[in-house]
């Protein structure tokens, strides 16, 4: 990684040069990757990642359409969410780490045995990256009576129930290049380009 641009500096170009998107006539943004689900709006929230697995995975396992979209067990700023679903006659158990305290405590209970799951979220950012350092500063007169983080959170949840399309394997752009180039999930080419593992990595030798 080369190059970071956080949202309160791209807040601060944008401003800079003049725009503002009040005044901007509406149009669709560009393609490829112009559509969009309510299930990419909610990744921004602790849990939104969980959920937008969730929504696609308890299809794919099933064979059926959802009756609903909402796996609300995952949601919320707390440290260490569980939970267990069954999808097609399988227990599927999940867990939620919001920053790296509690990434460390869960990790250590999955290491030791205590606990066993079969989809992981961690965030680095208490509360997802509506937290995150480069996130629009609040004055203390404002963060110290409210919970910017669960007010930004319910932001997206509220986008992600106005959406039409809720649910990531509906985007039609995201069809269109699996049939187009991918194949299918989990195919060869889309581990190929889609999958990564860790490296270890160094600096000056450490």
């Amino acid at each position: 990684m080369d190059v970071v641009l956080t949202t309160r500096e791209l807040g601060r170009m944008i401003d800079t040069m003049g725009i503002h998107f009040a005044e901007l006539p509406d149009e669709e943004f560009d393609s490829p990757l112009g559509s969009g689900t309510g299930a990419a709006v909610i990744f921004g929230a602790s849990g939104g990642v969980m959920e937008a697995a969730l929504r696609t995975a308890s299809e794919l396992i099933t064979g059926k359409t959802a009756k609903s979209v909402d796996f609300k067990e995952v949601r919320g700023v707390s440290g260490i969410k569980e939970a267990s679903y069954k999808l097609g006659g399988k227990e599927i158990k999940v867990a939620v780490a919001s920053g790296l305290k509690c990434a460390g405590e869960l990790l250590e209970r999955i290491k030791s045995g205590e606990a066993d799951y079969q989809f992981v979220e961690i965030m680095a950012c208490p509360g997802g990256c509506v937290n995150g350092g480069g996130q629009p500063q609040v004055p203390y007169s404002i963060r110290n009576f409210v919970d910017i983080r669960a007010k930004r959170a319910e932001a997206l949840y509220s986008r992600d129930r106005a959406s039409t399309l809720r649910k990531s394997h509906e985007n039609p752009d995201v069809k269109e290049l699996y049939a187009q180039y991918l194949g299918a999930p989990g195919s060869e080419k889309a581990h190929e380009l889609l999958h990564t593992t860790y490296v270890r990595r160094t600096i000056n030798g450490n």
